[in-house]
């Protein structure tokens, strides 16, 4: 009862500011349950009554795509990565990159089946997060702009002498991998682990001795 009544006063505040913290309580829920989540489970993990979910948002769906939206959000990716130390090896650096990216790429996943699984297309959502066809097709919007800031955020872990090629190539080298090994889950395969995907990318697929020749 006395939990209900917390409920039913919700706290003070924007409009905006309500429909950020409804989101942040929402995105776990559907990594966990996909789109069967409900409105009542929803409020309960924000703390609020049901109708003041719809008081922020005129429906699920519109809730949803505000979920899609965060969970496209690399901010604290960008942050963790360009907080790597330095002064680790570089085969540690990239690992611990590319589990970083690794667990965005599994949100996005996760968020995007739930909104499926919820009955909005993929074509719906992107007209619903960007407006219109010609924005949401625009490299400045959604997942393109995000993974670049990724990819920039990686290229900054190699070292002057690192590398053969670009730093930014680089890094969009092995953010190919990394997406690849995403997409094995689709075909039921099992994934590689990050270690295993960083030494595949610095030493190849060839055995090699230890002056880098095939063996």
């Amino acid at each position: 009862m006395v939990e209900d009544e917390k409920r039913r006063r919700a706290p003070a505040m924007t409009l905006e500011q309500r429909r950020e913290a409804i989101v942040a309580s929402t995105v776990p829920l559907l990594v966990e349950h996909g789109g069967a989540v409900t409105t009542s489970q929803i409020a309960a993990a924000a703390g609020i009554a049901e109708g003041t979910v719809f008081r922020a948002f005129k429906d699920k769906q519109e809730l949803l795509v505000a979920c899609m939206r965060a969970g496209l959000n690399s901010d604290e990716e960008v942050a963790h990565i360009e907080g790597i130390e330095r002064a680790l090896p570089l085969a540690d650096r990239l690992t611990e990159a590319v589990r970083a990216i690794s667990g965005y790429l599994d949100r996005i996943w996760q968020v995007g089946q739930a909104l499926q699984a919820a009955g909005i297309s993929r074509e719906a959502m992107h007209d619903r997060m960007h407006g219109d066809e010609g924005r949401a097709k625009s490299p400045e919007n959604g997942p393109p702009r995000e993974m670049l800031r990724v990819n920039d955020a990686m290229s900054g872990l190699f070292g002057p002498d690192d590398l053969r090629l670009p730093p930014a190539h680089s890094a969009r080298l092995l953010l190919g991998l990394v997406l690849t090994n995403r997409m094995g889950t689709n075909f039921g395969t099992s994934v590689s682990e990050p270690a295993e995907l960083v030494d595949l990318f610095l030493h190849g697929a060839i055995r090699t001795d230890h002056r880098g020749e095939p063996s």
